[in-house]
C-alpha cells in the first residue's frame, strides 16, 4: 500500500514535468518569433540536436542498466539457477505504469516539437520574395516574375525566399539540403517551400525522387548574395533579356498566397 500511495502521490508531479517540457520548446520559439524571423533550417537543425540528444539519453541509461543487470545477476556457477523476482500488485503496476509513462511523456514532447517544426516550414513570412519554379524531365526552371527566368536560383541575403512549385511532367522532389528542406513537385498542383538565406552561400539543389533515365543529373545551383550584387544581377539579367528595368522588385513585399 505505501508503494502504490507512493507511486500515486508522483503522477501529479510526472504531468506537471511533462506539460512543462513539452511547453517549453513552443514558449522559446515564440519568443524568438517576436525578435525576427525563425528560420526553418535553424529550426530544424535545433530539433534534431534534441532527437539525437534523447536517443543518446535513453540509449546510455538502458545500457547502463543493461550493463549493471548482467554483472549483479550473472551465474555464479555452471550448475547455478536463477530465481523470478517476487512480484505483487503494487509492484507489478509500478515496474509496468511508470516506465510506459515515462516513454509516452518523451514521445509526446518528440512529436510536440516535429508539430512546431512543421508549423515553422508552413508559415511563410509576410515579407518574403517569391520565386516560381517549374520542374521538368531533367532540369527546373526558376521564374522571378517579371520576365527574368534563370536555370539557377539566385537569392538575395537576409529575406525570407518562398518558391512556389510545380512540374510539367512526373512527380519531381526539391531537395534543398543545405537548408534542410524537401517538397515535392507534382504536375497540375502548386507546393511550396520558403527558407531563410543569412549569409552568403553557393549551394545546390538536387532532385531527391527517382524521375527518370538522367535523375542524377538533375539539380541547379543554388546562390545566396548580398542585396546590393541580387538587384545587380536581377538587372542585368533584365537588361539582357530586353525588359523595362523594375527598381522596386528586389525590395517589394511579396505577400504569400497560401
Amino acid at each position: 500500500m505505501r508503494l502504490r500511495r507512493a507511486f500515486e502521490s508522483r503522477i501529479p508531479i510526472g504531468i506537471a514535468a511533462f506539460v512543462a517540457a513539452v511547453c517549453a520548446p513552443l514558449s522559446s520559439f515564440a519568443e524568438e518569433a517576436k525578435q525576427g524571423i525563425i528560420s526553418p533550417t535553424v529550426a530544424w537543425n535545433e530539433t534534431w540536436r534534441e532527437v539525437l540528444t534523447d536517443l543518446f539519453i535513453i540509449g546510455g541509461v538502458f545500457g547502463v542498466v543493461a550493463l549493471y543487470l548482467l554483472i549483479k545477476y550473472r551465474a555464479k556457477s555452471p550448475n547455478a539457477v536463477g530465481e523470478g523476482f517476487k512480484m505483487n500488485l503494487d509492484r507489478a503496476l509500478a515496474w509496468a505504469l511508470v516506465p510506459a509513462a515515462l516513454f509516452m511523456a518523451d514521445d509526446f514532447l518528440l512529436s510536440a516539437k516535429g508539430w512546431s517544426l512543421w508549423n515553422i516550414q508552413r508559415t511563410v513570412p509576410a515579407n518574403a520574395l517569391e520565386v516560381n519554379v517549374r520542374a521538368s524531365q531533367w532540369s527546373f526552371e526558376f521564374d522571378y516574375g517579371n520576365g527574368v527566368v534563370d536555370s539557377d536560383l539566385v537569392v538575395p541575403v537576409g529575406r525570407p525566399i518562398v518558391l512556389r512549385m510545380t512540374a510539367t511532367d512526373v512527380i519531381h522532389s526539391f531537395g534543398l539540403t543545405e537548408y534542410r528542406l524537401k517538397e515535392d513537385l507534382l504536375p497540375g498542383r502548386f507546393t511550396h517551400l520558403w527558407f531563410y538565406p543569412d549569409k552568403p552561400l553557393k549551394t545546390f539543389v538536387t532532385c531527391v525522387e527517382f524521375c527518370g533515365d538522367a535523375h542524377s543529373q538533375m539539380n541547379a545551383a543554388v546562390n545566396a548574395v548580398p542585396q546590393a550584387e541580387f538587384d545587380a544581377w536581377l538587372a542585368g539579367k533584365a537588361k539582357k533579356a530586353g525588359l523595362a528595368p523594375q527598381n522596386s522588385y528586389a525590395s517589394a513585399s511579396i505577400a504569400p498566397s497560401l
